[in-house]
């Protein structure tokens, strides 16, 4: 059975950092491509950034520069290091493989950037 769970989140001023983490279970993790997304409420879910196996990546327009999406094989986990974080940046971030529908997908973690 395919889990994610995600953690990390957090209140934090704009201009601040957050990493987060997500535990990948049920599959081979270092074949597959990983996803960052986001979601606020009464919006879709948006990808943000996403890691090919072989270690490329690429992000959104609205995160390029400030994100960077990493991995560790050996963990099974995929992180997101959020640097000078924005108000817009405020959702609940999920990580989930892309176009695997079939996925369930984790609690999510919230990120909240207030002052």
């Amino acid at each position: 059975q395919v889990q994610f769970v995600e953690s990390g989140g957090g209140l934090v001023q704009p201009g601040g950092s957050l990493r987060l983490s997500c535990a990948a279970s049920g599959f081979i993790f270092e074949i597959y491509t990983m996803g960052w997304y986001r979601q606020v409420p009464g919006k879709q879910r948006e990808l943000v950034a996403h890691e090919i196996y072989n270690g490329g990546t690429n992000y959104a327009d609205s995160v390029k520069d400030r994100f960077t999406i990493s991995r560790d094989n050996a963990k099974n986990t995929v992180y997101l290091q959020m640097n000078n974080l924005k108000p817009e940046d405020t959702a609940v971030y999920y990580c989930h493989r892309p176009n695997f529908v079939s996925d369930s997908w984790g609690q999510g973690t919230q990120v909240t950037v207030s002052s």
